[in-house]
């Protein structure tokens, strides 16, 4: 134990020695200096003990010194080793070029921030003759995709940590197909950074940027062309001027607010009322405690307050890079109810279906039909499928396998109207192939618009639904584990539940008829025992059906210390008891919590209230 510790302090000395070298940023250069000075094996193996890794989701981890953290350096080693892969993997890349967009993040202690990240990946690709489509000003992150597939570019990257708190950042990076790159390009991309660590001369000079002919703001054209294209999915442009309802929006500090009021301005809204405190973009997230709209009440406090001095009975909010929605109605009871991301889900896939439908008559049209979800997200768009006839399918968890599927059935004639997972990411328009928060937040409106001509609420229509198709009660949480081996002990201990590769029949009272787990590739419900699904050795995820129509899954997350469940009722239509059902879930997820997690013997913490 001893030698191995004392080889990880000298390749963290070695690490640091070398980011003394090469590093220009007099911040950064300043805290390493300090740090070797005071010679604390800690904070140099917490600094410099590994690499930040690149995986699927790009880069994600706080800003600050070091090879583990966001900063100057780590950006320009990550541009050029995927400026490298972009040289192997695409023949036209000097022809072609990138787009790079940047949200509104900031970390002064360390000088970084998204926009000076983003000035030096593009000045890493053009110090080698790459094009680059770098956005003057702040963006949400669907425009990148967008641009990739509007512009037929080579690829593009978004500096953005999405939701996280505010000392983080990240670097997201889309494919020329414009979906988020998956494997191999993440194992390629990740060892052309480690075989191109020193920075190449001119990838400091961001100011060359500027004046090179080879650098192009898209933003004046985009800005106009992705309002134009989400125009298709307006179908009531004459309701939507005449509407007595009202909208208020927040952007949750981030780079939202002028998007989703140009988005109502394209659909021929008046403008949501945007929550004052809130609107401008601010990297400190002052009035939040977590900048994540998927947290519910809490994030949504001044949401509310506005909507109640103007009369507005929707609220609408981002998260702080726009790829996100969450939706909230006020109830006949003066109570707001937050919608969750499958009941979002729930309403727009069958409002973008019903939509469909009205505009093609032709029932063979129904034939090329896609509807997709994430394998974590609630089964309703399969119950809608069965019975109107159109293809459902399933992906693995996180819009870079929907988005990669849709462009697949796209390139074969086929027509993917929607995509949702439950994390409140919505695919409503197949002009950008992932999430995107800005088009769904305009196409909610519109929805709320025509069900308000039928003194309808958005509440009441999801009833209708679950009514119609089944009701599909979900229930989702997590519990906080910072220690790797525990994590991956109880996973293992499910495996071998009841002696040596035997999962378990029962969770309580409840009997277990199916597992599957993508972690080992093992499916009891299918002939050859082998899952259909892709699976990973690197993430934990195992889904258990259970007889009383019940679905459960536990994984593990790709970017924070957290252990997640998602679980679902699914009943068929005419059982229409919705306590009872919840009580049945509830029941369930109490189980599963009690047996399969055991929160008390892994010292696992309960999500914070």
């Amino acid at each position: 134990m001893a030698a191995a510790a004392a080889e990880q302090a000298k390749r963290a000395q070695a690490a640091a020695a070398d980011w003394l070298r090469w590093d220009k940023n007099p911040k950064t250069i300043e805290i390493v200096k300090q740090m070797v000075a005071k010679g604390s094996p800690e904070e140099l193996q917490r600094c410099f003990g590994s690499r930040m890794e690149f995986g699927t989701a790009g880069l994600r981890a706080a800003m600050g010194a070091g090879t583990s953290q966001m900063n100057d350096l780590t950006i320009i080693q990550t541009t050029q080793g995927f400026c490298r892969y972009l040289e192997k993997s695409c023949s036209d890349l000097k022809k072609k070029g990138v787009v790079i967009g940047f949200d509104a993040r900031a970390h002064p202690s360390s000088g970084g921030s998204s926009k000076r990240f983003a000035r030096l990946a593009a000045a890493t690709f053009i110090s080698q003759g790459v094009p680059v489509y770098l956005f003057s000003g702040i963006v949400p992150t669907p425009f990148v995709p967008y641009t990739v597939t509007h512009l037929k570019l080579s690829a593009g990257i978004m500096v953005t940590a999405s939701h996280n708190p505010k000392q983080d950042n990240g670097y997201k990076v889309y494919w020329g197909n414009g979906a988020q790159i998956i494997s191999p390009h993440d194992k390629g991309i990740a060892q052309a950074i480690e075989e191109n660590l020193e920075p190449w001369p001119q990838a400091w000079e961001d100011s060359v940027v500027d004046k090179n002919p080879l650098l192009h703001d898209p933003l004046p054209s985009i800005n106009k062309d992705y309002f134009k294209d989400i125009q298709r999915h307006c179908f009531y442009r004459n309701l939507n001027k005449e509407t007595k309802l009202k909208f208020v929006h927040t952007s949750v500090h981030g780079v939202g607010h002028e998007f989703v009021q140009s988005a109502f301005k394209a659909f021929d809204f008046s403008p949501p009322f945007a929550v004052p405190e809130q609107k401008e973009p601010d990297p400190e997230f002052p009035t939040v405690k977590y900048p994540n709209p998927e947290e519910g009440k809490g994030v949504l406090t001044l949401s509310f307050a506005l909507a109640e001095k103007v009369g507005a009975r929707i609220v609408l909010a981002n998260d702080p890079d726009a790829d996100r929605l969450a939706v909230a109605e006020k109830q006949e009871s003066g109570e707001w109810k937050v919608f969750s991301g499958n009941e979002l889900g729930a309403l727009l896939g069958w409002w973008i279906f019903t939509c469909w439908k009205n505009q093609n008559p032709d029932p063979g049209a129904i034939k090329d039909i896609y509807m997709l979800s994430s394998t974590v997200s609630s089964k309703i768009l399969r119950a809608i499928a069965l019975k109107e006839g159109f293809h459902f399918e399933e992906t693995l968890t996180g819009f870079k396998w929907m988005g990669n599927r849709a462009k697949q059935l796209g390139d074969q004639g086929k027509s993917v109207l929607f995509a949702f997972e439950e994390a409140i990411g919505y695919m409503c328009s197949p002009v950008v192939l992932d999430k995107d928060g800005v088009s769904a937040a305009v196409i909610t409106a519109e929805m709320a618009t025509l069900l308000a001509t039928k003194n309808m609420s958005l509440s009441q229509q999801l009833k209708a639904i679950y009514n119609e198709y089944g009701c599909h009660t979900t229930k989702a949480s997590y519990f906080i584990c910072y220690d790797q081996k525990t994590i991956k002990e109880l996973f293992e201990k499910l495996r071998n539940y009841d002696g040596k590769e035997t999962y378990p029949k029962t969770c309580g009272r409840f009997s277990v008829s199916g597992v599957r787990d993508l972690t080992t590739g093992y499916d009891s419900n299918q002939s050859n025992k082998k899952a259909v699904l892709p699976t990973s050795k690197s993430s934990q995820m195992i889904t258990f059906t259970f007889s009383n129509g019940g679905v459960a899954t536990m994984r593990t997350s790709g970017t924070e210390p957290k252990v997640k469940y998602y679980a679902e009722l699914c009943a068929p239509p005419g059982n229409s008891d919705v306590e009872k059902l919840k009580k049945e879930l509830d029941d369930l997820v109490g189980a599963i919590e009690k047996y399969f997690f055991e929160p008390e013997k892994n010292k696992l913490q309960p999500k914070p209230e």
